[in-house]
């Protein structure tokens, strides 16, 4: 018989709904219920493309034995932390101050008011390399609860107040400078991996704000240094079994050195990240590789991720048929039955794949280490293996739709759509951004975000503040392709109540509302983890609002939050590389690019296109026919001589306008001959 996560809209929830272990969701009923029978709390946090949460569940939380025990002596709350990651924070701070490391499943025990007392991550069912027994464990604690309970308690209020008295360095009151940037990039070329690309050694995980820091830094200084380190790891990302080569597509991370073999789930933010930074590759450089990329990924999301309701799914499992990887990974046999003897054995060669095998098996990763001599018989072989693929089962889709990760998308698609002139990846951008204005703004009749949605029906849990900052962004880069001003109202309404209701009243930023519910402390984390912190993803929407509107507010309020990446910047470069790309483009000014034209000017098009080939980082555009004054940007900015005209600015204060497109092109530091496509 279904427990209670029948309800829920978390896909990773509804996984264990028919579990014999009498879950609940994280609330204060659950806390209720354990205070009543005075029992301890078993906090359960994973997510639905996470491999181990699904061994620990098959093991353990499937067992009529192991249920039996946790719903007699224990409380147990499931959390998706995708949905709550307030919840995850906080624990897994944790987790961390009690072990020394951390990951999912996060298996974690609770008093009666929320404090944690033992904490780890998976368990098995039987003693293991060095690993205590999940039913050990709860025999255990469950004794110690009945017999030292004074202890446990005391032990979770020390805990708790050493997480509280955890400082944040702000650096010294002054805004991040070149230099700051120019000890950051010293920093990576420490910890950069000169052979294989990445920085540090495996597991490594795609760096995509760092990599996005790194081609601003070049485009702002030339640094040959910055630009050869994230070269070097963006070939072998897109070379090696990390990318799937017959897919699109990015895993997300690898368990080696070189890029081969990854933990095989997918993840949207992964992907809308790198699509951006291959984008602005190619933008910067020309790169045939980074302009493939940005294709292959750009249909991926389309075609795997995209939902009936127009958002994009949150992730595709690592696991089919039981097995990690088993809907990626080929041998030559394999091979040979789908293309062929001839066109098999030409792919193994191209692909690395070995009889030995690069993963289990004997079955290998696909790497293309180099482009194949002959193009369109590669593009034939690849068509017909992913067709070939189509028929293998699936990996499970966790298809609820998490606000920040669309925002990080549609900013993705937006942008590649309009530079590789590709409309049906704007239009994909809009239908997520309709999707997230109808379902997840204003779903309790306020300006609020909610968090997740699944099937048009929004969550109950409220959005934290990399939504508010993620989305805004993706609004903001839907207005610089559309033209449409709503996109930049709400950007600014959502950036209002990211600073009115998240400040830290230091220039920072808390993780939740200061209406939210109460946790046993507020979580407030400036670092990027795998996807941008929200302090930072708010902290570089500020910058760009101010650059479209001219409100001064936001570029004080991002200059006051980028002041922490001064403490971090230069000793721990990529905890910070999405507030690196905010100085960035501080330092470029940014760039605020008008472009006018009389009304019906076909003309216009092209200029937009040049526009957005612009290499500055950071660089705004506002596009309009004369007299759009009601677009700060564009007012009292006339086309002269009734050409099409652009206007280079900063601060609101422009440069002479420019009506000759090539010049223009060139003082944007958009390549030569791409904006005449």
């Amino acid at each position: 018989m279904p427990n209670r996560l029948i309800e829920s809209t978390s896909p990773y929830l509804l996984q264990h709904a028919d579990n014999p272990v009498d879950w609940w969701e994280w609330g204060e009923e659950a806390f209720d219920e354990a205070r009543r029978r005075d029992v301890p709390v078993f906090l359960s946090i994973g997510y639905s493309a996470c491999h181990w949460c699904h061994v620990m569940a098959h093991e353990s939380f499937e067992s009529e034995s192991v249920a039996a025990f946790l719903n007699e002596r224990f409380v147990s709350i499931k959390v998706d932390r995708e949905e709550r990651p307030d919840v995850d924070a906080v624990y897994m701070e944790a987790t961390l101050a009690l072990t020394g490391h951390g990951g999912w499943p996060m298996s974690v025990f609770l008093d009666h008011e929320g404090r944690p007392f033992y904490a780890g991550t998976y368990f098995p069912p039987e003693p293991r390399h060095g690993l205590s027994s999940f039913v050990g464990l709860l025999q255990s604690i469950s004794n110690a609860w009945g017999e030292r309970r004074d202890a446990i308690v005391a032990s979770g209020m020390r805990i708790v107040q050493a997480l509280a008295s955890r400082d944040i360095p702000t650096g010294d009151g002054a805004a991040p400078s070149l230099m700051d940037l120019a000890l950051a990039v010293a920093s990576l070329r420490q910890d950069f991996d000169v052979v294989r690309g990445g920085f540090g050694g495996a597991p490594k995980f795609p760096p995509s704000m760092t990599l996005e820091f790194l081609l601003r830094h070049y485009a702002l200084t030339q640094d040959d240094a910055a630009l050869e380190m994230a070269e070097r790891t963006l070939e072998a990302m897109a070379r090696g079994g990390i990318y799937d080569q017959v897919g699109g597509g990015f895993a997300r991370y690898s368990v080696d050195d070189d890029w081969v073999v990854p933990h095989f789930e997918k993840m949207l933010y992964d992907n809308a990240l790198l699509l951006r930074v291959y984008l602005h590759w190619w933008r910067l450089t020309g790169s045939p590789l980074a302009e493939r990329v940005v294709r292959e990924t750009a249909d991926f999301l389309l075609r795997e991720l995209r939902t009936d309701e127009g958002g994009f799914a949150a992730a595709l499992d690592a696991d089919s048929e039981g097995r990690e990887g088993a809907f990626y990974a080929w041998t030559p046999e394999q091979l040979v039955e789908a293309l062929g003897e001839d066109d098999g054995r030409w792919a193994a060669e191209l692909l690395s794949v070995t009889p030995v095998g690069s993963f289990e098996h004997g079955a290998s990763t696909l790497q293309l280490l180099r482009d194949p001599e002959d193009a369109t018989r590669w593009a034939d072989v690849r068509a017909r293996l992913l067709e070939a693929r189509s028929a293998r089962p699936r990996p499970g889709r966790d298809d609820k739709i998490v606000a920040s990760w669309n925002g990080l998308a549609i900013a993705a698609l937006a942008e590649a759509g309009a530079m590789l002139a590709e409309p049906a990846w704007v239009d994909a951008a809009l239908g997520a951004a309709d999707l997230l204005v109808a379902v997840h703004l204003g779903a309790n009749d306020d300006d609020r975000l909610c968090r997740t949605s699944r099937d048009g029906r929004p969550g109950t849990n409220e959005g934290v503040l990399d939504d508010y900052g993620s989305v805004a962004e993706g609004f903001q880069a839907l207005y610089q392709v559309t033209g449409e001003d709503e996109w930049l109202v709400l950007a600014g309404i959502l950036l209002d109540i990211a600073i009115q209701h998240f400040g830290d009243g230091e220039g920072g930023f808390f993780d939740t509302a200061d209406d939210a519910p109460a946790l046993i402390r507020r979580p407030r984390d400036p670092a990027d983890n795998a996807e941008p912190s929200g302090w930072f993803a708010v902290a570089n929407a500020c910058v760009t609002q101010s650059a479209l509107t001219g409100v001064h507010e936001y570029r004080e309020a991002a200059e006051r939050a980028l002041q922490v990446v001064t403490a971090f910047g230069a000793r721990a470069p990529r905890a910070v590389g999405w507030g690196l790309v905010a100085v960035a483009a501080l330092q470029a000014g940014p760039l605020e690019l008008a472009v006018v034209a009389e009304p019906h000017d076909r003309r216009i098009g092209l200029w937009h296109r040049t526009a957005l080939l612009g290499t500055s980082p950071g660089a705004v555009i506002a596009v309009g026919a004369a007299g759009a004054d009601e677009v700060p940007l564009l007012r009292d900015r006339p086309p002269i001589g009734g050409e099409p005209t652009a206007y280079i600015c900063r601060g609101f204060t422009c440069d002479a306008p420019e009506t000759d497109l090539t010049a223009f092109a060139g003082r944007i530091g958009a390549r030569h001959g791409a904006f005449e496509g």
